[in-house]
């Protein structure tokens, strides 16, 4: 029996092991990921100048005689453009998976989740297509403009992206609310549309903030689909002018920028002022989820 035990032990050991470097490796990739951006970004940060970086207005780095690398029009889009994919993507996604989770039949139930994994599982490019081909058009006709490649419609393919993330873990969030809560509600005479709205929803707070962390990640990391309907122009952002995203600025040009010059190392300063705008944003999420806890 003792040699069983040992052997038992020793298993539990390599297990932990095991789990152990496993985790490490996630977190060292991580690190070298951030580090790798930190040191390729910030000489030319440097270079250009905190204020003329962050806070020009003008971005023309193919000038040879006299580049700008203004990124303030494409940090304002990205911010925009998340934003505006968060207000349109997340009240629609919370509102399905409170459908799916409280008031759905299970054969509904069954069908819209099945729909909501084949959207998740649309590659980007297809998503872009069809914003291309058919809200840009559309656009363009009904408010008789010159193009209609526009930041508007680059929220529109965003909300529908981030959708299928926010209604899956809203939807597992709300789903693992005690049903004892609902109870007690309903015994002090509460309906059930009120008892999913003040009840259900602040008790799965935490996992809905979550769900909008992801959707902000995905907002602002997306690169191919607002290639294909932004317009990519680094215009200062308005709803129906063309625009550039932090994400296609680097997508556009990387290719062009000549190995070690000031253009290519403008870029991987774009790539860290995007790092660091979405650490801020998930950082002020889980800011917001902890208070949501202690609420």
């Amino acid at each position: 029996m003792q040699w069983l035990e040992r052997r038992r032990r020793r298993g539990e050991w390599a297990a932990r092991t095991l789990f152990f470097l496993c985790a490490l490796a996630a977190v060292a990739l991580l690190l070298l990921i951030a580090a790798y951006v930190i040191f390729s970004g910030l000489p030319a940060i440097r270079e250009i100048g905190p204020g003329n970086f962050l806070l020009g207005k003008t971005w023309d780095s193919a000038n040879g005689e006299n580049p700008q690398f203004g990124i303030l029009p494409l940090l304002l889009t990205s911010v925009y453009g998340a934003a505006g994919a968060m207000a349109l993507g997340v009240p629609l996604g919370l509102l399905t998976a409170l459908f799916l989770a409280k008031a759905a039949p299970k054969g509904v139930a069954a069908a819209v989740r099945y729909l909501v994994r084949l959207l998740a599982g649309i590659p980007s490019v297809v998503c872009g297509l069809v914003g291309m081909t058919v809200f840009v058009p559309f656009l363009r006709e009904k408010l008789d403009l010159p193009a209609g490649d526009s930041l508007l419609a680059a929220v529109a393919v965003l909300a529908v992206m981030i959708l299928p993330s926010v209604v899956e873990l809203a939807e597992d969030a709300l789903a693992a609310v005690p049903r004892s809560y609902e109870e007690a509600s309903l015994a002090l005479g509460a309906t059930e549309a009120e008892t999913w709205f003040r009840v259900d929803l602040p008790a799965a707070g935490s996992g809905i903030a979550a769900a909008a962390a992801l959707g902000v990640g995905r907002a602002m990391g997306e690169t191919m689909a607002i290639l294909m309907v932004a317009g990519n122009v680094a215009n200062m952002p308005g709803p129906l002018r063309s625009v550039r995203f932090l994400t296609t600025g680097i997508a556009m040009e990387m290719g062009y920028a000549a190995a070690g010059s000031l253009r290519q190392r403008a870029l991987f300063s774009i790539a860290l002022v995007l790092f660091i705008l979405i650490l801020l944003m998930n950082i002020l999420l889980h800011l917001a989820r902890g208070r949501g806890k202690e609420g």
